[in-house]
């Protein structure tokens, strides 16, 4: 079938418009669908118009063209309606033979049903639902090759609105590649990459793999790039909820210091029985935190890594707090002191995080996550 089809596409000229029909009157309907084409502007043509050109089309009363299709099928149609819908059978047409009083045109590659689909079509611009599903991929190349732009975005629309399949995206990305419709080629590759899986245990894929190695090479290689951009944009999501913790584990310390909270706060500060719910998400873990750290005897020396947690976000704080003559949090002067001391390539990585803290929160304005997750 490709093959075929290329040479169709090979045929073709610079892309005409076909012009629209008359009518006498003008019927708008605006926003409303019309066998499943979105309409923009207003319709032009109505129902009994549409009717009689059907009835020529079916009658084939003064039929001057025969068109040859395959399995010896033959379809009866008029120069005039061919030549104005279709430059390029309007050029098929001059260069045809005549059979006694009608010219004789040939369509092959495609099913004898499709061709009568595509001829009816430029008669009356209407198909049937069963039809256009039975022969969407074939309509589209017949519209490309003989250059009928409005039954070629009718394909491309009733293929995204539901036509489109894993089993069918393979072809469908290839005649969209052949077929010059990169919205319908990015829609395809779109859905390869999102069920890389399924579409490449298709019959299709193991056709284009024989026929189009290289395609299949490229299609791989952006497998590989989405994966790895998917990879990164979690580790850096899960970077930002890190960095959201930390942000709220500190505003919960200076909140327990400053004003005290459920079990623990200031020693000149009495705790209030009907004390509100605490808004601070990481507060109730913080206290815990807190209250092993004034009590472990192993401490940071000795190994125990909660100590070692809270001593690391008393550091993170330190670099936080712009005033430490009157915080109330502990150690915070002693840190900012000590901080001299320490080498320069330490106090570097130090500022980087709160950077990175500040630049998460300021960018983000979520709620606040829990600290228990550290």
């Amino acid at each position: 079938m490709a093959g075929e089809e290329c040479t169709l596409i090979a045929n073709k000229v610079s892309p005409v418009a076909p012009p629209l029909p008359r009518a006498t009157r003008s019927y708008p309907l605006r926003g409303l669908l019309m066998n499943g084409t979105p309409i923009r502007g207003s319709s032009c043509v109505p129902t009994a118009t549409r009717d009689l050109w059907e009835h020529l089309f079916d009658e084939g009363y003064r039929a001057n063209v025969l068109i040859d299709t395959d399995n010896g099928g033959i379809i009866y149609a008029h120069a005039s309606i061919l030549g104005v819908a279709s430059p390029v059978l309007k050029n098929l047409l001059k260069q045809s033979k005549k059979r006694g009083r009608r010219r004789s045109i040939s369509i092959h590659g495609v099913p004898h049903d499709a061709v009568q689909v595509f001829i009816r079509f430029l008669y009356s611009s209407r198909y049937e639902a069963e039809e256009m599903e039975k022969h969407v991929l074939h309509l589209l190349v017949l519209s490309h090759a003989y250059v009928v732009p409005h039954l070629k975005r009718v394909c491309e629309w009733q293929l995204e609105q539901g036509l489109l399949t894993i089993e069918n995206v393979i072809d469908t990305f290839q005649l969209a590649l052949l077929c010059d419709a990169p919205r319908l080629s990015l829609i395809c590759h779109r859905l390869m990459l999102k069920n890389f899986k399924a579409v490449s245990a298709t019959e299709g894929w193991k056709i284009m793999k024989d026929s189009h190695p290289m395609l299949e090479k490229e299609i791989l290689l952006s497998a590989v790039e989405a994966e790895n951009r998917q990879k990164e944009r979690t580790r850096k999501s899960n970077e930002r909820k890190v960095y959201l913790q930390l942000y709220e584990a500190m505003e919960a310390l200076v909140h327990i210091c400053r004003d005290g909270c459920r079990t623990i706060g200031p020693h000149d500060k009495v705790l209030k029985e009907d004390q509100g719910p605490c808004h601070y998400t990481a507060c109730k873990a913080l206290e815990l935190l807190v209250r092993h750290f004034a009590g472990c005897k192993l401490r940071v020396p000795g190994g125990c890594i909660h100590c070692k947690r809270m001593w690391q976000l008393l550091e993170l704080h330190s670099h936080l707090c712009a005033d430490s003559d009157v915080c109330r949090v502990p150690l915070c002067r002693n840190f900012k002191l000590r901080r001299r001391k320490i080498q320069k390539k330490d106090d570097i990585k130090w500022r980087i995080l709160v950077k990175k803290v500040l630049r998460t929160k300021s960018i983000s304005g979520a709620p606040f996550f829990s600290l228990e997750s550290m």
